[in-house]
């Protein structure tokens, strides 16, 4: 008989440190799960999964479910239980990984790796909430309320831009740079194994707050009379969304709920325009127009230039880099001698 091996003790979520976009990501897909999910794309050991499963620990009784690579559509959705269908009994339908996950949290590594049917399955039920089944003679249709973290590594490959704009939220990590910092991070992991229980109890009060915080968060994001959103927020998001060239309305309605997910998660009695300035990149970074965002970087300067004495351009002009030829003299050349002469030859006498 085989017994489960125990899972890993998570790291505190409180505890993680260096990466300020992914807490705040996270903590706003978990305020309102109908955001669509948190897609974390950098390189590897920049703690992806270790925040995300930390993260299942603030929801009390939450689930933590991994979708694996190798994962077929029946089992992320659900399929005909063949057990009670060869015994001869009714039709039942045999619960997936998206049922599992209910309530709690479904991680999925290297999402851009997956078939584009398992993510958009996975999307599709991450935004609405429910999951609906019509395959093999079954009907069905259950709650699937989770929050959607998927992480990806852009060296790999990346998604469809069909499917990044159904994700909700986008944090790019980078390596970090700062010395005291990654010290810090370092000693940090280094106490959490070296004692993981006395590492988490040194948390727990910190824990404890998160997991209130979040509890009180939800409820209010749930009462739809509370955090109403005005003109002067209306305005914010469409000037953000239009200036960055985005397609459709979805980034106007994701970035809408983040800023309300996270005045309420400040606790805030009305949502402001800065609510929405601190939300807006992660909406718009995986939706940003290429042209808007070469727009918005400043193009670099040329070595020994004053950036301020180059003549201002017009929307019609082209190829910005292009330089104006520039004549260049006919160098005189030494004549060539044919190699065959071109005179007559005279004839011998006799």
């Amino acid at each position: 008989m085989t017994t489960a091996a125990p899972m890993p003790v998570p790291f505190p979520f409180a505890a993680i440190a260096g990466q300020p976009q992914l807490r705040q990501a996270l903590l706003l897909a978990a305020v309102d799960p109908a955001l669509g999910g948190v897609l974390i794309e950098g390189p590897r050991g920049t703690a992806k999964t270790t925040a995300a499963r930390a993260l299942a620990e603030l929801l009390p009784g939450a689930p933590f479910v991994t979708l694996p690579l190798g994962a077929s559509l029946e089992s992320l959705v659900g399929t005909l239980d063949l057990g009670q269908a060869l015994a001869g009994h009714e039709l039942r339908f045999a619960p997936g990984l998206l049922a599992r996950a209910h309530g709690g949290v479904l991680y999925v590594d290297e999402i851009n790796l997956l078939p584009d049917a398992l993510i958009d399955s996975l999307l599709d039920a991450a935004a609405s909430g429910v999951n609906v089944v019509e395959r093999d003679g079954i009907s069905h249709r259950h709650a699937a309320r989770f929050v959607l973290v998927g992480t990806m590594n852009p060296e790999e490959g990346t998604l469809r831009p069909q499917l990044l704009d159904r994700f909700g939220l986008c944090v790019r990590l980078r390596n970090l740079q700062d010395a005291a910092e990654r010290q810090a991070i370092v000693r940090a992991r280094l106490a959490f194994d070296a004692d993981p229980q006395g590492f988490r109890a040194a948390h727990a009060d910190e824990e404890a707050a998160l997991a209130a915080a979040l509890a009180r968060a939800r409820g209010l994001v749930s009462d739809a009379a509370a955090l109403s959103y005005g003109d002067a927020v209306h305005e914010a998001v469409g000037a953000l969304c239009i200036a960055a060239g985005v397609d459709g309305l979805r980034a106007d309605l994701v970035m809408l709920r983040s800023a309300r997910a996270l005045a309420a998660w400040e606790g805030a009695a009305s949502i402001t325009d800065d609510h929405v300035q601190r939300v807006a990149e992660a909406v718009l970074l995986h939706r940003r127009h290429p042209a808007a965002e070469a727009a918005a970087e400043p193009p670099m300067p040329s070595p020994g230039r004053n950036p301020a004495d180059a003549p201002a351009r017009g929307a019609g002009d082209g190829d910005w880099g292009a330089m104006p030829p520039e004549p260049v003299g006919i160098e005189r050349v030494k004549p060539l001698r044919p190699l065959i002469s071109t005179q007559q030859a005279v004839p011998k006498k006799a």
